[in-house]
């Protein structure tokens, strides 16, 4: 393939009706329509000046934009770096100084405290906010709704995933479109993911669960997520009727079995990870 991670994920999406997520708001959007949007953030990657292999830093809220500029990157052979949308500038200017990114995207509330970040390692900065708004979704209005594909193999480096930095300063751990693509595909198997999957995504895509397990197990098994931009009991009890798994954290569940409403005929027919 020419790009194994593209071709397993998204490429036989291209032009789907078929569902890929309910939105906080209610609103339905198709693989299609998803990709779509993913290729004007390629074409926008390439106009920023993006070379193969260079980085995109991502501190953006959680939404359907910031979750296609993860499948522009890909697409474009772009290296993602998602970063927690909590962290200070003095942990944003560390990961600049260490990633090297060609390019930071940001949450528009944060662009004066990075400008001067990104101006010192020679980083341009744009911004996307919570509703897929700002510079960055600016400049991809302008773009095609089609990208050529950029070839990449499987040993080449798909993502830049910080860790916790438990003991020490945080460290890059390098994520290739192999282990990417060998841990979905595991995971899919384990799991038993079919297109009738409907999945409870809240959590962040800052992160590996969110990220690299729960949405790139959708994308390959063909499935649909009620998408979140975070953890409500609220949304969770009003959504489960409909949804068939939901893979959290353990405070997830804490805060579900806190609550009244649960119960088995509510959540008989899901099957939770954590």
């Amino acid at each position: 393939m020419p790009n194994p991670l593209y071709q397993s994920f998204f490429e036989r999406h291209r032009n789907s009706d078929a569902l890929l997520m309910i939105q906080e708001d209610g609103s339905h959007l198709s693989y299609g329509e998803f990709l779509e949007i993913a290729a004007r953030f390629a074409n926008t990657l390439a106009t920023c000046g993006m070379k193969l292999g260079e980085r995109v830093v991502l501190q953006v809220p959680k939404s359907a934009e910031s979750l296609a500029v993860y499948a522009a990157c890909v697409q474009s052979g772009s290296v993602m770096v998602p970063v927690n949308k909590g962290h200070i500038a003095d942990e944003i200017d560390y990961f600049v100084e260490d990633a090297k990114p060609k390019l930071v995207i940001c949450d528009p509330k944060n662009r004066d405290g990075l400008q001067s970040i990104c101006e010192n390692h020679s980083a341009q900065l744009e911004t996307l906010d919570a509703v897929g708004e700002e510079s960055f979704a600016s400049l991809a209005a302008q773009q095609p709704m089609d990208f050529l594909t950029v070839e990449r193999s499987l040993d080449d480096l798909a993502a830049l995933l910080y860790t916790s930095g438990t003991t020490g300063r945080s460290e890059g751990a390098m994520l290739t479109q192999s282990y990417l693509l060998s841990n979905a595909e595991t995971l899919v198997e384990m799991w038993r993911f079919t297109p009738s999957n409907v999945l409870f995504h809240a959590l962040p895509i800052f992160h590996t669960h969110g990220l690299f397990v729960a949405s790139n197990i959708t994308f390959l098994a063909g499935s649909s997520m009620n998408f979140m931009p975070s953890f409500k009991v609220q949304q969770a009890i009003e959504h489960f009727p409909r949804a068939t798994t939901m893979m959290g954290v353990p405070t997830f569940y804490t805060r579900l079995l806190d609550d009244a409403r649960l119960n088995r005929d509510l959540v008989q027919h899901m099957r939770p990870f954590i």
